[in-house]
This record gives structure tokens, sequence and C-alpha cells, in this order.
């Protein structure tokens, strides 16, 4: 069999990945790091420490470690993120298990309102008029009062 060279550590191996050996690919792709703001796109996981870069057919996604460690052992791959977050659900609370059966709880009341996990980007509400602060820079400066408060006039 022929055999290939690796172009970062010179290995001779018989299959190459972005032109890596499997050793530095896989220390390839754990350096990339996600972007600011980045969220699992499976489960919503919004903690960068627990993000990565995953490569879904030639496309990279930020997921979370436990995501894409069950992504990758899929055989075969879903085609699109649609069918990935279906077979990877784990969000158990979009059901009501206890349907039919009496509540032996001491404080009967619902906990499970609302969502914990925000969704996509696309999804967040726009920036209301209130939030916007302007900052103004002045030719003649006075440092007796340095900060102000002032509403907005509309």
């Amino acid at each position: 069999m022929a055999t290939h060279e690796c172009d970062v550590c010179g290995a001779n191996v018989l299959e190459l990945r972005r032109g890596r050996c499997w050793g530095c690919y896989a220390r390839w792709v754990d350096a990339r790091p996600v972007g600011l703001g980045a969220r699992c796109v499976v489960c919503n996981e919004r903690r960068r420490r627990l993000l990565r870069s995953t490569e879904l057919h030639g496309s990279w996604y930020p997921t979370c470690y436990s995501c894409a460690g069950q992504a990758m052992q899929l055989d075969p791959q879903p085609q699109t993120i649609a069918e990935l977050k279906a077979i990877l659900r784990r969000d158990r609370r979009s059901a009501d298990r206890r349907a039919g059966k009496p509540d032996t709880r001491v404080f009967q009341w619902e906990r499970r309102v609302g969502d914990r996990r925000l969704g996509r980007l696309d999804e967040c509400p726009s920036i209301d008029d209130d939030m916007i602060i302007e900052i103004t820079v002045e030719e003649e400066t006075s440092f007796e009062d340095q900060t102000r408060i002032r509403e907005l006039v509309a």
C-alpha cells in the first residue's frame, strides 16, 4: 500500500486528513477555537469551555463535547443539523412522563415552567431603544461632572 507523508510531523501513514496524520489532525481540531457567543447547534450549551468546533460533512459547527462525542459515533452520520438534533435529543422535559400517574410529591407545583436554555441567536429579542447608550465628545471638557445620566429624548 502507498504511504503518505504528514505535512506537520512528517510521519508516513496510510491515510491523511487535511494533509495531516490522525494524531496531528486531532490536535489541530482540538486547537480550533469557537467564536464569541457560540452555542452548541444541538443542545444550545453556551459555556465556551464546554464547546468545540466539529466538522460535519465538510462544514464546521460549534458543539459541546457531549454532543460532539455522540455525533462522531453515529454511523451513518445525519445529513442535516435537524436530523442530528432529532437523534441526539436528550431534553426529556418536552413531554410529561407523569401523565396518567398519581403525583406523589409533597409540594405539587410545576417546576418545568419556561425553557432553561436559550435558543439560537436568530431567536433572541431585538435591542430595545432604551438599552442604547449615546456617547458624545465635547470639545470643551469639564472634569467637574464626568458621568452624567440623561434621559433619551425621542
